[in-house]
């Protein structure tokens, strides 16, 4: 053993062997393992991991990170602490009644889809630049703020919630008629005092449908909103052309929010929402609505896909944000809605880290280039 160095380690699972998931051990212990350089080939190519997380030797057995050697290989790997599972690939099929049970769409819908390996759109600087280079990107969910929940709520029920009616007040032409199973409890976005959108979720998980709602309100006779719209998670089906919804480009909201749940768990496999101040008079598939009456080519439409730069370094972000950063950089962000530039869309959680969410604040325009994933229809 004279070419190993002696040492003795916190057997701490999560941060030796997965580099980037989060794991908290409960009764950690002291071993004395054995260090060296290690050289690592895959078909033949050489390829180290971060030179704090190095192979050691421990009771003859030799142990590697394994979130290296794992995607190394091509394979994600995942930590789920609630159940204490690891996941290499693919994730089982699971029985829980949360959000980690139910299939958002197919695996084959836009949502849904890798697009880093989708060339870059002829137009991407332009329209990077429109949104601005040195701009930040925001986390905009978290916690709490000033009494009431960050970012966009969500509840699930069952497929037994009664049904009640809910009356459109501006959009009723391009509104899914009810009634809806939005139970009277059911969370608003920015709380019940809220100016702002006042977007209200349900997931159905039983018969797999999502009910959105935009400007909502509880009445003494149901619901009130400026308009709504049904989705079927089963389906690839987008709403009528030229049709809104309850976000301006025409898309669901829920499928695009950061969730914890995912997060937690070390994947988020599907795009983000976004918003951006300006848009022009136009959209891209999957979305199906404009916003906007300017001309100007180099606004983003609404359905716009950006995706986080391949070479970006994200080794100094939290194991937490790196899942997000992966779904950039894997599924990228869709143009949603009319609104602060580079403010990314999830769902609050009072166990977000809203110090550490703000450092994805460090990401800039220029980090992004934009995709090709269609025409611009006017």
């Amino acid at each position: 053993m004279g070419k190993w160095k002696s040492g003795t380690i916190g057997f701490v699972c999560g941060a030796l062997f997965f580099s980037g998931l989060s794991y908290a051990a409960t009764d950690p212990i002291g071993i004395d393992v054995y260090f060296r350089k290690l050289q690592y080939y895959f078909d033949g190519e050489m390829k180290q991991p971060p030179p704090d997380l190095q192979g050691f030797i421990y009771k003859n057995t030799t142990y590697v990170p394994l979130r290296f050697l794992t995607e190394s290989l091509g394979k994600p790997v995942g930590w789920d602490d609630t159940t204490s599972s690891i996941f290499v690939g693919d994730k089982p099929q699971q029985t829980s009644s949360g959000t980690g049970a139910l299939q958002v769409f197919p695996t084959n819908n836009p949502w849904n889809t890798d697009i880093s390996a989708l060339p870059i759109h002829q137009n991407s600087k332009k329209y990077i630049e429109s949104i601005g280079f040195n701009t930040s990107v925001h986390a905009d969910f978290g916690t709490e703020w000033q009494g009431a929940p960050i970012g966009i709520p969500y509840i699930i029920v069952n497929g037994d919630q009664p049904k009640v009616n809910v009356t459109f007040t501006d959009y009723g032409d391009e509104s899914d008629s009810g009634p809806y199973p939005i139970p009277a409890n059911a969370p608003i976005e920015g709380g019940s005092n809220s100016e702002g959108d006042r977007h209200v979720i349900v997931v159905d998980k039983d018969n797999a449908m999502l009910y959105e709602l935009f400007n909502a309100h509880n009445t003494a006779d149901g619901w009130q909103a400026s308009n709504g719209a049904k989705w079927n998670l089963n389906s690839n089906a987008l709403r009528t052309k030229y049709w809104t919804s309850a976000d301006a480009a025409g898309l669901p909201i829920f499928p695009g929010l950061v969730r914890y749940e995912e997060a937690s768990t070390g994947e988020i496999n599907h795009a983000l929402r976004f918003t951006v101040r300006k848009t022009q008079r136009g959209f891209i598939a999957p979305a199906t609505h404009f916003a906007s009456n300017s001309t100007d080519p180099n606004l983003p439409p609404m359905g716009l896909r950006l995706r986080l730069r391949d070479n970006f370094d994200m080794s100094s972000y939290s194991a937490t944000n790196q899942v997000i950063l992966r779904a950039l950089k894997k599924y990228g962000m869709i143009v949603a809605d009319n609104g602060s530039d580079l403010y990314v869309s999830g769902a609050p959680n009072p166990k977000w880290d809203d110090d550490d969410l703000h450092n994805l604040g460090k990401l800039k325009g220029s980090d992004f280039e934009v995709v090709d994933t269609g025409p611009i229809e006017k």
